[in-house]
């Protein structure tokens, strides 16, 4: 990635987002396709699939092989093309509107609907950032021999943190380079696992095409759904549409913003792609390790066989018939007792790359979120300090009341519930904001498109509320207590999905604004390729319509003579 084809651009101050230097797109013909023009647009969606790669996503990933060895990994895949048209109409909001989706949302929404999602997105983003930070802090626990406890790790995280922002400094592009350097770690260290491992091949394929789960129940099920509910992140969305805004792209040509359409989804499926291979990694290793096993079992490897393991790594499982505990942290130590302590680190690397790589993306969301909601811009290292503080306050708790680091990985589960509950706020402003003709104008979704996203998008919040309440129901169990307060709360959080939803029928036609509702403030959006229509052309889009835009003063005043002649 060269930092070579980067350019300053010059924006009038009330205008200028967190890129000051953006990649120059090469003004070439679009020919069909470009493998030069494709490296030029690649970066957004690589930084972009690292939420895919996150510590949440692997417990996730190494769960599911526990519990289902590979049959859950054509829920996996699903989640993986869901998340692609998800990612793909975020991608192509930001290209046409020029704008990110906080920066849409407060020009659309009134003013107490668009902090409420400010604060949604703050909340999915602290969440994210929680489960970085102990993923981080267990793969220092790890990599130290325990040497470096977790609280420990947990407050180097805001250190390492400052260090990457440094990165930015050299350009958008080393920057870029940078991450998909800490993705190629995560390959590299779980495909070592995987070699290691010796899964079965032939078992792994079948999982991934046979939508069918033989002998699974009600937890197999719940892991599944688990899995769409941690591949899918709300402010990934908000993350996506941002970053595609780094790449200079000539909104006065229509032909360009479909050019730069078409490679943000090629680079965005690539992208993905190797995100889906490298969970797919993760779960074959822990199918083909941990299915079917009891603590007893694992402890007897530790024991038995020749892995000059510490000897306090030998005695985390404990020696009873239950399955074997399962979470990022029992997961490297199996992989120690089993292959060797060499296997330990490198799976600790991996988190590692997994948890800091997850970091910046984080920052990065936040950072856009309060610029586009409540038009604040902090310098980037004060919005690491606000985010991290944070998340590192519950998080250092945790680390000092959970009862050691046994424990710690538990909190995983609530974090995704707390994800999940934000959802609905990202994906029914992304479906409203690409259905509107008035802030997409002739790049707005088609009917077949809108029909197929919304079913989708039901699809997915079904099955994310489902895991929610069935979490809550085990582990608060439905006393009156309980019952009173989750109505309470259930019910503000109808309402305000309701709202948007609302919204969302508006953009699509389906429904007629009401009076008394706020219009959204379409003053704001523009379409600079339709600009100069030829005067014969219909009016379709609201903001335009029958006139020609003049050139220059001569020109204007000819026309406007023209004008009065008729």
């Amino acid at each position: 990635m060269n930092g070579a084809a980067e350019k300053k651009e010059k924006v009038p101050k009330e205008s200028q987002d967190t890129y000051v230097v953006k990649v120059d797109i090469p003004d070439t013909p679009d020919t069909g396709f470009s493998w030069v023009k494709l490296w030029k647009f690649t970066g957004p969606g690589f930084l972009m699939s690292i939420a895919y790669l996150d510590p949440g996503n692997i417990e996730s990933d190494l769960q599911s092989g526990a519990v289902a060895r590979f049959q859950l990994i054509w829920v996996l895949l699903t989640a993986h093309i869901l998340g692609l048209l998800l990612q793909r109409l975020a991608a192509r909001l930001g290209v046409v509107s020029g704008k990110h989706m906080a920066e849409i949302a407060h020009s659309y929404y009134p003013r107490i609907p668009r902090l409420m999602l400010w604060v949604m997105v703050e909340v999915a983003i602290i969440a994210s950032d929680m489960q970085e930070v102990i993923g981080t802090a267990i793969s220092l626990y790890l990599l130290s021999d325990g040497y470096i406890p977790l609280y420990a790790g947990v407050l180097i995280t805001i250190c390492d943190t400052f260090t990457f922002l440094f990165l930015e400094r050299y350009g958008v592009r080393k920057f870029e380079a940078f991450f998909a350097f800490l993705i190629t770690v995560m390959g590299v260290t779980f495909g070592y696992e995987f070699v290691e491992s010796k899964p079965h091949v032939g078992a792994l394929f079948t999982g991934m095409v046979v939508p069918w789960c033989k002998g699974c129940g009600t937890e197999q099920f719940l892991q599944g759904v688990s899995i769409v509910g941690a591949v899918i992140m709300p402010h990934n969305l908000y993350l996506h549409s941002a970053l595609v805004k780094s790449r200079l792209v000539d909104r006065t040509r229509e032909g360009k913003v479909r050019e730069a359409n078409k490679y943000y989804f090629i680079e965005s499926f690539f992208a993905l792609f190797c995100s889906f291979w490298i969970n797919v990694l993760v779960v074959a290793v822990f199918a083909q390790g941990f299915y079917g096993k009891t603590n007893a079992d694992v402890r007897e490897n530790c024991f038995t066989l020749d892995n000059h393991m510490p000897d306090f790594y030998k005695i985390v499982f404990e020696n009873n018939t239950l399955p074997a505990d399962v979470d990022i942290y029992h997961a490297g130590v199996f992989l120690g007792c089993t292959f060797g302590v060499g296997a330990l680190y490198v799976w600790a690397v991996g988190i590692l790359a997994a948890g800091q790589s997850s970091t910046m993306t984080g920052t990065y969301a936040g950072q856009f979120a309060m610029e586009g909601f409540v038009q604040i811009k902090l310098p980037q290292w004060k919005r690491i300090l606000l985010t991290r503080s944070l998340a590192m306050g519950p998080t250092l708790l945790v680390t000092v009341f959970s009862g050691g680091i046994n424990h710690i990985t538990g909190l995983n589960d609530f974090l995704n519930c707390v994800q999940m509950v934000q959802l609905p706020f990202a994906i029914f402003p992304i479906l409203t904001f690409v259905s509107d003709e008035r802030v997409m104008f002739n790049f707005k979704t088609s009917r077949l498109q809108k029909t197929f996203a919304l079913s989708v998008s039901f699809v997915v919040l079904a099955i994310n509320f489902f895991f929610l309440f069935t979490w809550v129901d085990t582990t608060f169990g439905l006393s009156p207590v309980s019952i009173v307060i989750t109505s309470i709360l259930t019910l503000i959080y109808v309402t305000a999905i309701l709202f948007l939803f609302y919204y969302c029928l508006v953009a699509m036609s389906i429904m007629r604004r009401w009076s008394w509702m706020p219009e959204p403030q379409y003053q704001d959006f523009d379409a600079p390729w339709l600009e100069k229509k030829p005067e014969n052309s219909l009016d379709q889009y609201g903001s335009f319509d029958n006139t020609v835009v003049p050139e220059n003063a001569a020109e204007a005043d000819d026309l406007s003579i023209h004008k009065t002649a008729l």
